[in-house]
């Protein structure tokens, strides 16, 4: 049995069109006890806006954490989002192009709408269709202009609100259609050859390879007969020339780091870390709804939505004080504040509010130090006790001058208690089979999952204290079983 759910900001955003069971509002979405689990799931995201970390963001972002199909997928919002991740596809369409306009009088500029890959003009059928492949999306505008030829100047994720009537009459009869068919994934590329790019950033205050790190990797690659090269921002165009891409530079969304593994992907190399793993542990809003989805083990959290103020109340009875209030995408401490009463409370909610449609409320939860578990393949690589600072109850103390952070010590995985390193695992194997650390929290015999870092620290002296170039071997071998796999 599945179900289809539309979601929209405001019912009344739906009143133009005829009622159903099936629609609900992002707010009802955000309440998970209000969706029933029966089975598949699919999702209809027609949010007003889809910009990072607006409602639209959050609803597709939530969809894929609970395991619901959801169109317009996060990468696809993230394609969209920057005209040089969707221009790396549009190579593929350039004869459906060529095909649809070639009786078409050039002009000034053309706009193209296409509504779950279908138009009611049929010239343009061919072109919305391999659009919709590449971008499932459930209004998409595209924009032409012909400058010796034709060329897609822009491609933009709509509101079905946007739209005037007749417009909306076709974006219905399309959604009526859309709603009965099976829902397909894109189909996978072969991968080849034997060299691989390492990406880093020389200027970067807190890498997450130290130079000696890097040293160690590039030995161990060739080691087992992998050429591995640094490159930076600078090198983009040269990524075709490799096999493999592993990215040494702190990720972020909206960040060179993540055009790089998507054009890694499209060029068929095997990439650590996949865009997939990036779009999802950067954003510990996916993470929360995935460890409560999954029954992984987490202190107490809870999701606030601009503009909620009731749930004040509700969140000092759940967790108490003090309490941590998280921006989705923080690294490295930052972003995070400890409140003590309502009145930081508030004024901190005030403040983070403005860089983000959600936020986090956690159940303060303090250790003396966090265990840090290195995940590759769903299997543990590693694991250290990363120490609060002194004085303080982060790993990391950012002051105006300097970073200071707490004491540490490496251990084999065998030394884990085994309650950690099942925490850890578990919170892992939903999202991939990539590279993590996973941050746990060990208290009373339990191991509490803070969060998954997508691109964990690996750094010489400290990460491999105990394994010393095995640490690195190892990832440089999986990277090779990787490329032969696929290459067989």
């Amino acid at each position: 049995m599945s179900q289809t759910l539309v979601v929209v900001d405001d019912l009344e955003d739906w009143a133009p069109f005829y009622p159903s069971e099936q629609v609900m509002s992002f707010e009802a979405y955000l309440d998970s006890g209000q969706v029933q689990a029966v089975g598949r799931t699919r999702v209809i995201n027609l949010c007003n806006s889809y910009r990072y970390l607006s409602d639209g963001y959050y609803c597709s972002l939530l969809a894929e954490a609970r395991g619901h199909h959801v169109i317009p997928s996060l990468q696809v919002l993230n394609d969209l989002g920057k005209r040089a991740l969707y221009e790396l596809q549009l190579g593929e369409i350039a004869a459906s192009l060529e095909r649809s306009f070639a009786a078409h009088a050039p002009s000034e500029q053309l706009l193209v709408r296409s509504y779950f890959g279908t138009t009611p003009e049929p010239v343009y059928r061919d072109l919305v269709r391999r659009l919709f492949e590449l971008f499932p999306c459930p209004v998409l505008e595209i924009r032409l202009s012909h400058r010796g030829r034709w060329k897609i100047v822009s491609l933009n994720a709509v509101s079905p609100s946007r739209l005037d009537d007749e417009a909306q009459t076709e974006f219905a009869d399309a959604l009526d259609r859309f709603s009965r068919q099976i829902w397909r994934g894109a189909r996978k590329r072969r991968r080849y050859r034997y060299e691989m790019a390492m990406l880093v950033d020389p200027e970067e205050a807190l890498p997450p390879s130290n130079r000696g790190a890097l040293k160690s990797f590039i030995r161990a690659g060739r080691a087992v007969g992998i050429d591995v090269q640094l490159i930076t921002r600078r090198d983009y165009p040269r990524l075709p020339e490799f096999d493999a891409l592993f990215i040494r530079e702190t990720t972020a969304i909206d960040h060179h780091t993540y055009r790089f593994a998507r054009k890694a992907e499209a060029e068929g190399m095997v990439v650590i870390d996949d865009p997939e793993s990036i779009l999802r542990c950067t954003n510990k809003v996916y993470l929360a709804d995935l460890f409560r989805v999954q029954n992984v083990q987490a202190p107490r959290t809870r999701l606030l939505h601009r503009g909620s103020a009731e749930r004040v109340d509700r969140l000092e009875k759940a967790l108490g004080y003090p309490m941590v209030i998280k921006i989705p995408d923080g690294s490295f401490s930052r972003g995070i504040v400890k409140v003590h009463d309502r009145k930081e409370l508030q004024s901190s909610l005030k403040q983070l509010f403005r860089k983000s449609a959600l936020l986090l409320a956690q159940e303060f939860f303090y250790t003396d130090f966090d265990w840090r578990i290195g995940i590759l393949n769903n299997r543990p690589l590693y694991a250290c006790r990363y120490y609060m600072v002194k004085n303080h109850w982060q790993i990391y103390r950012h002051g105006k001058q300097r970073v200071a952070s707490g004491d540490f010590d490496t251990l084999p995985t065998f030394e884990v208690p085994r309650e950690v390193l099942q925490s850890a695992q578990a919170a892992t194997r939903p999202i991939g089979c990539g590279l993590y650390g996973v941050d746990v929290k060990e208290r009373d015999g339990m191991g509490y999952v803070v969060e998954v870092n997508d691109n964990p620290n690996m750094d010489r002296g400290i990460e491999d204290r105990y394994l010393g170039d095995e640490l690195y071997r190892l990832v440089m071998a999986e990277f090779l079983r990787r490329i032969e796999a696929v290459k067989a």
